[in-house]
């Protein structure tokens, strides 16, 4: 049907212009809506489907967007319910009222929901509440590090800058698994990811209080050293050349109980333990004759020291009753 009349009628219809309210687009869902009475002092705010009650002090008591509407300088409309309907996530809306009513509000902990916050309150033009959640999130990424940093040495220097650089004690895993000659057992390809996964567990558990060194380009197999104060104390070697069907084969070995025990000794060098001066002058160590004495003890102290460096190469007998073992040094 066309829009156009023509003829005496057209001249005679009524208008069917209907007043727009204003500030808003026709077809809008605020048709129908009545304005809000001016001498209200509490409102009924409707966020996207959040119920907020509220008093004309809060929402006009800061230069924002919500002073804007509720200042009188614009009309805002309410439904049948006396409701202000606000098309906005009202997720945050109630945090953005506590910042009106008291000028501070605790922050949220994820960083996903401080970023939506941020949003908010830029839509709301709060601009105090905007200063805090952008100081907040820029303290979230100077502050952000891992857990825990592992190293992988990639030269025997860099390996004694890193070993130099620390007071913690120092656990390394070489794992090297092309370093081979000869064919592996059945059980070496398990065995290498079983102490790689003892490795990282090990890590996550002391990160706060031992240094881990990871190393993939030596010339070991899988191999495991313990440092202390600068120097190696232990080493515990998970590879052994063994026999099977008349030829040689490399087995790595899991000695989970031997490394674990290896790495609570190392505790030991957490922490630099000088000598109580009064001890020393009871047993005659700090005499003036005892110079010599003192440079025994370190010597003996360090042979005891080498003694605890142990390495080990775990083997089986694999081949058949009769057969020489093998034992690779």
């Amino acid at each position: 049907m066309s829009a156009e009349a023509s003829g005496p009628a057209a001249a005679e219809a009524p208008s069917l212009e209907v007043p727009k309210p204003s500030g808003l687009e026709p077809g809008s869902a605020a048709y129908g809506l009545k304005p809000l009475t001016p001498n209200s002092k509490y409102v009924k705010l409707n966020v996207g489907g959040s119920l907020h009650y509220t008093t004309l002090r809060t929402l006009t008591g800061q230069d924002t967007m919500l002073k804007a509407m509720f200042s009188g300088r614009v009309e805002v409309l309410t439904d049948a319910g006396g409701w202000v309907l606000i098309d906005r996530s009202g997720r945050h809306f109630g945090t953005i009222l506590n910042y009106l009513r008291d000028g501070s509000v605790p922050l949220p902990e994820s960083t996903r929901e401080l970023g939506e916050l941020l949003g908010e309150a830029r839509y709301y033009l709060v601009q105090g509440l905007i200063e805090d959640c952008q100081l907040a999130l820029q303290q979230k990424r100077e502050n952000l590090c891992p857990l825990c940093l592992i190293p992988t040495v990639t030269s025997p220097r860099e390996e004694q800058q890193l070993l130099a650089s620390t007071s913690k004690p120092v656990v390394k895993l070489l794992h090297n698994r092309s370093n081979n000659k000869y064919s592996y057992t059945s059980t070496s390809d398990d065995n290498l990811l079983k102490n790689i996964e003892l490795f990282d567990k090990l890590a996550l558990r002391f990160h706060g209080r031992l240094l881990f060194l990871k190393d993939v380009l030596g010339d070991e197999i899988c191999c495991w050293s313990f440092y202390g104060q600068g120097r190696k104390i232990a080493e515990v070697c998970c590879t052994s050349i063994v026999y099977a069907t008349e030829k040689k084969q490399t087995k790595v070995e899991f000695p989970e109980a031997r490394i674990f025990e290896e790495t609570l000794n190392i505790l030991i060098y957490e922490t630099p333990r000088d000598p109580d001066p009064a001890l020393l002058e009871a047993t005659g160590g700090a005499s003036g004759g005892g110079g010599a004495g003192r440079g025994e003890d370190e010597e003996n102290r360090e042979h005891r020291v080498r003694r605890i460096h142990v390495r080990r190469h775990i083997t089986h007998d694999e081949r058949p009753h009769g057969q020489q073992i093998v034992f690779k040094d």
